[in-house]
C-alpha cells in the first residue's frame, strides 16, 4: 500500500509523494519541483527568502550574500533556457548536496531518457564574463580573486560522484552534465574549451551566452544541454533517486583498492603489518558476532598509523558488500591522502569535523586517522563523549581509531584511550587495543624521540644529546638554520621551517604573503633581523605564484621551504629535514618550562591558565620536533632558552644547568 506524506518545506509549495521507508533520508536540496512550477514561483519576492531559510535549516549556516546574489542572477536565466528548449516537464533540484563530499551542485535535472531510463543532468551555473587561465594548469582558472576548478572538470567530478555513490538499488541512471555560463562571451567560452583538450573533461559541454538560444531549433538547444529527447520523469524512478542511499559502488571500491595496492609508498613493515592483520581479524570476528566494535591503534610519531590506515582502506574495499571510509579531522591530511590514493578516493577519504560521513551502515568500517584531533566542543564536552565521534561509532559497524594522546594540541580536540575503552564498555561494544612501538620516522631513531620526550617534560633535567643515528643540533641564529635548509633543498631533499604560533597570521588568502614571523637577535655584526611569512591560507596553490603552495601542500610542494609552517599545517606531515622555532610562549627557567599564553597568537589557547596552556604547547612542540625524518635544528627566540638548547648539543659544554 502506498501512503501519502507532505515533503519537508522547500522553497516551493509542498507536494505529495509516496512515503519514505524508515532509515532512508531524503536527498538534501533547497528546492525540488518541475521546471514549470519553478518558473511560476521565481517571481514571488518571498521565494528567495524561503530558499535562504531552507538552506540554513539543511546545512546549519545561512548562505552568504554572494550565494544569494548568485541564485538571484542564475536561477531565472536557467529556467528561461530550459523553457525555451521545451524542457518544462523536467524535475529540477537546486543546491543539491553530494553527502560524501559536502559539495553542492547548482542544479540537477531529472527526466526520462528516450530509452526509458532515468537521466540525471548536472548543471553548473557561472556568472563569469572573464577569467584568467594558464595552459600549464588547465584544470584551474582564476575568477576574481579565487582559484577554482575549470567548470568542465567541476561538472565531471559531480557526474563521477553520482555514478559512483548513488545506490543502484533502483533502476540504473544515466548521468550527464554541462557548465552553463549564461553571461560569458564566445571568446571566454572558446578559451575554456581549449583547456579541456582530449581529457575526461572534454565530454562535458561548456555553454556561453551565444549557445543558449534555440538555434536552429529548441531541440538543438536541448541537445546542447545534454537533455535531448528527455521527458517528464517516471514517478517511481524519481522517488528512487530522491531516496537513494549514497554509498560507494563496487567499481569505485575496486579502483580505490587497486590504487592503494599498487602504491609503493604504502608498503607496511614489521609490526605495521601485524597491526593491519589484527584489525582485519577483529573486523571479521565482530561481524560474526553481529555487534559493534572499536579498535584503537596507538603509537607515537612515525610508527606508521597513517600508512596502516591507507592499507586497511584498500583491504576493506576488496571485501564483499564493502562500505568503508577513511576519515581524519585534519583537512590538510585529507588532501594529502586523496592525492596519494588518487582521484578515485573522493568521498572514501573525508574530513571529520562536525558531520558524520554519509551513507554509513551496519556493515561500514570507519578508519579514523589522527583521532587525537577529534572535535569536542568548545572546551568542555557537551556530552560525556565527543558528540560527532559518538555518532560515527554508533552508525558504523566497526570503528578503527589511530591515536597518539601526546598530539592533542587544543582544548577543543582530543579523545583518550581510556575514554574510548569506557565508551565501548558502556555501549556493550567489542573493544581491542593495538600498540605500535617500532617507529620509522626520524631515521628510525628511538633515541631521538626519547630525547625529545624528556626535553619536553614540564620539569626536570633533559640529558645532553649523545645519539649518532640522527642529525640534531641547535641553530646559532635564523641565518644559520635558513642556510641549513637551503643546502638540503639545493641537494634535492625536502626541508621545512616550523614555529610555535607566536606571531600574527593576518596575511591575505592569496600571495604576496606578509613576512609575519619576525625574529631579532644580536650577533657579532650587531643587531640583526630575519622574517618570513607563514604558509598560505588558501587551500589551492595560486596560479600566479606557483612557488607558494596552498596550505595542504606546504609540506610537500616546491617553494614550501620559503614559508614557515605551524602546528596545524605540519601535524601529520613529514619531510627530510626540519627546523623548529620555539617562541616565547614557553621558556626554560630553573629546570622547568614556564608558559606565557599571552605570547601566543593561537586564539583558542590564549585565554587558558598557564598550567593548562603548557600541556598543549609542549605537545605542539613535540609534534613539530618529530616531523623531520633525517635531521632537526632547534632554535628559541628567548636567549636563555636558546642557551639551554645549545648546551644540550654535541661538543658543547653544559653551562645552563637546566
Amino acid at each position: 500500500m502506498i501512503h501519502k506524506y507532505q515533503t519537508t518545506t522547500t522553497a516551493g509549495s509542498a507536494k505529495s509523494l509516496p512515503s519514505v521507508p524508515p532509515g532512508i533520508a531524503l536527498a538534501m536540496h533547497v528546492y525540488e519541483g518541475t521546471v514549470q512550477t519553478l518558473a511560476a514561483q521565481l517571481p514571488d519576492p518571498s521565494f528567495l527568502q524561503r530558499a535562504e531559510r531552507r538552506f540554513t535549516t539543511l546545512f546549519g549556516a545561512a548562505p552568504t550574500s554572494q550565494e544569494v546574489q548568485s541564485w538571484r542572477r542564475s536561477w531565472p536565466r536557467l529556467v528561461d533556457v530550459l523553457l525555451t528548449a521545451g524542457l518544462g516537464d523536467l524535475y529540477v533540484l537546486l543546491e543539491y548536496l553530494l553527502p560524501a563530499t559536502g559539495e553542492r551542485v547548482d542544479a540537477v535535472l531529472l527526466g526520462q531518457a528516450p530509452d526509458g531510463r532515468l537521466r540525471t543532468v548536472v548543471i553548473e551555473l557561472k556568472q563569469w564574463t572573464k577569467v584568467e587561465t594558464n595552459t600549464a594548469r588547465p584544470g584551474m582558472v582564476k575568477a576574481g580573486e579565487r582559484i577554482v576548478q575549470h567548470p568542465a572538470r567541476q561538472v565531471g567530478g559531480y557526474v563521477t560522484y553520482l555514478q559512483d555513490w548513488v545506490s543502484k538499488d533502483t533502476s540504473p541512471i544515466d548521468v550527464r552534465g554541462a557548465a552553463v555560463l549564461h553571461d560569458a562571451p564566445s571568446t571566454l567560452v572558446e578559451t575554456l574549451r581549449s583547456l579541456t583538450g582530449q581529457g575526461p573533461s572534454s565530454k562535458f559541454p561548456i555553454l556561453g551566452r551565444e549557445d543558449l538560444t534555440p538555434t536552429p531549433t529548441p531541440g538543438a538547444l536541448a541537445d546542447r544541454l545534454t537533455c535531448g529527447g528527455m521527458s517528464a520523469p517516471d514517478t517511481g524512478q524519481l522517488l528512487g533517486f530522491l531516496q537513494a542511499r549514497h554509498r560507494p559502488s563496487a567499481s569505485l571500491l575496486k579502483r580505490a583498492g587497486g590504487m592503494i595496492e599498487g602504491n609503493d609508498a604504502l608498503t607496511l613493515i614489521g609490526d605495521q603489518d601485524l597491526a593491519r592483520q589484527e584489525v582485519l581479524h577483529t573486523v571479521t570476528e565482530v561481524r560474526g558476532q553481529a555487534r559493534k566494535g572499536i579498535v584503537v591503534v596507538t603509537g607515537g610519531p612515525g610508527t606508521g598509523k597513517t600508512v596502516i590506515a591507507c592499507r586497511l582502506l584498500g583491504d576493506l574495499c576488496a571485501q564483499p558488500q564493502a562500505n568503508p571510509r577513511l576519515a581524519t579531522p585534519s583537512g590538510t591530511l585529507t588532501r594529502q591522502l586523496q592525492r596519494t590514493v588518487g582521484p578515485t578516493s573522493r568521498g572514501l577519504i573525508t574530513t571529520l569535523v562536525d558531520r558524520v560521513p554519509a551513507g554509513l551502515q551496519s556493515n561500514s568500517v570507519v578508519l579514523l586517522d589522527e583521532a587525537h584531533r577529534a572535535r569536542t566542543y568548545p572546551d568542555h564536552r557537551r556530552d560525556p563523549f565527543p558528540t560527532v565521534l559518538g555518532q560515527m561509532i554508533e552508525r558504523a559497524g566497526m570503528s578503527v581509531l589511530f591515536l597518539d594522546e601526546q598530539q592533542i594540541v587544543r582544548p577543543s580536540e582530543g579523545v583518550t584511550l581510556q575514554e574510548l575503552r569506557q565508551y565501548a564498555h558502556s555501549k556493550g561494544h567489542t573493544f581491542r587495543h593495538i600498540n605500535l612501538t617500532t617507529q620509522f620516522r626520524c631515521n628510525g631513531s628511538r633515541a631521538y624521540l626519547d630525547w625529545v620526550n624528556q626535553l619536553l617534560q614540564p620539569a626536570g633535567p633533559a640529558p645532553a644529546w649523545t645519539g649518532t643515528d640522527y642529525d640534531l643540533d641547535a641553530a646559532q641564529n635564523p641565518h644559520d638554520f635558513e642556510n641549513w635548509v637551503t643546502e638540503h633543498i639545493n641537494a634535492g631533499r625536502s626541508a621545512r621551517i616550523t614555529a610555535g604560533f607566536c606571531w600574527p597570521w593576518d596575511s591575505p588568502s592569496t600571495p604576496p604573503l606578509l613576512p609575519e614571523v619576525d625574529i631579532s637577535w644580536t650577533g657579532p655584526d650587531g643587531h640583526l633581523t630575519w622574517s618570513r611569512p607563514w604558509n598560505a591560507r588558501n587551500e589551492e596553490t595560486s596560479m600566479d605564484v606557483p612557488d607558494v603552495p596552498g596550505r595542504p601542500y606546504w609540506a610537500t610542494d616546491t617553494g614550501g621551504h620559503q614559508q614557515v609552517g605551524c602546528i596545524y599545517t605540519a601535524q601529520g606531515m613529514e619531510y627530510d629535514y626540519n627546523v623548529v622555532i620555539f617562541g616565547r610562549d614557553i621558556v626554560r627557567r630553573d629546570n622547568r618550562w614556564i608558559a606565557d599564553p599571552a605570547a601566543s597568537h593561537d586564539t583558542p589557547l590564549k585565554g587558558l591558565p598557564a598550567h593548562r596552556y603548557l600541556t598543549y604547547a609542549l605537545n605542539a612542540y613535540r609534534v613539530l620536533a618529530s616531523r623531520g625524518s633525517k635531521g632537526t635544528r632547534l632554535y628559541s627566540t628567548d636567549p636563555e632558552t636558546q642557551l639551554y638548547l645549545q648546551t644540550l648539543m654535541p661538543g658543547r659544554t653544559n653551562q645552563a644547568g637546566g
